[in-house]
């Protein structure tokens, strides 16, 4: 799909055209990038997956906000905590072909929307798992385990530090409160004896997004 091809259903509010950076990002992945995009505008909404007012900001909002984690991925195991509709867990599998990717989603539909786009991209590098973080059973352990609106950082660390192997990373996709979080999270980054703990911006404009790192010891 070209950039200047419309995604725009009958109906539908205004789909944001594809911005110059997802080619940057997406590299040689551009184009399942691109069609994982329209199939989230076709689908999306009656899925229950994104609301109708997040088309006007598909790309910066949820795309290219998930893709931009792509930096800190490593080669490995990499977890994504409630994939829903993939944002991050499928768009940074398509940014980086390198790494294996298991998302972790428990409600029904969800798993089977990340199943289909899984095999309609080609993905050879996700597998999708239904279960509750707490409720995962996984091996080996992970290397890095991603996350985006989940649950505040106080709740989601405990839940996600059983899954990582020593010296792994938690990478969460945060909001402006983010520093809030980090501060009421206080106990459990304590409790859970995390190292290397920082908040990092990554990008620029309305794409860019703050993530929580930490290590697990």
């Amino acid at each position: 799909m070209s950039e200047e091809t419309s995604m725009e259903p009958a109906g539908q509010a205004p789909v944001e055209s594809e911005p110059p950076l997802a080619a940057a990002l997406f590299g040689e992945q551009i184009n399942r990038a691109r069609q994982f995009t329209a199939d989230l505008v076709a689908h999306g909404e009656e899925l229950g997956l994104i609301g109708p007012l997040e088309m006007p900001r598909i790309w910066t909002r949820h795309i290219l906000n998930s893709a931009l984690l792509a930096s800190l991925i490593k080669p490995g195991q990499v977890g994504d905590i409630g994939s829903g509709a993939g944002l991050p867990g499928l768009v940074l599998a398509i940014a980086r072909p390198d790494a294996q990717f298991i998302l972790i989603e428990p409600m029904e539909r969800r798993v089977e929307w990340l199943r289909r786009e899984a095999e309609a991209l080609e993905l050879e590098n996700v597998e999708v798992v239904r279960a509750r973080a707490e409720e995962a059973k996984l091996s080996p352990w992970l290397d890095q385990v991603t996350a985006r609106a989940v649950s505040a950082l106080a709740k989601l660390i405990p839940l996600t530090v059983p899954l990582v192997r020593s010296g792994g990373e938690l990478l969460f996709l945060k909001g402006a409160s983010v520093d809030a979080e980090v501060a009421a999270a206080a106990t459990a980054i304590r409790r859970t004896r995390l190292t290397a703990v920082e908040v990092l911006t990554l990008g620029e404009g309305a794409a860019a997004t703050r993530v929580f790192r930490a290590t697990v010891d």
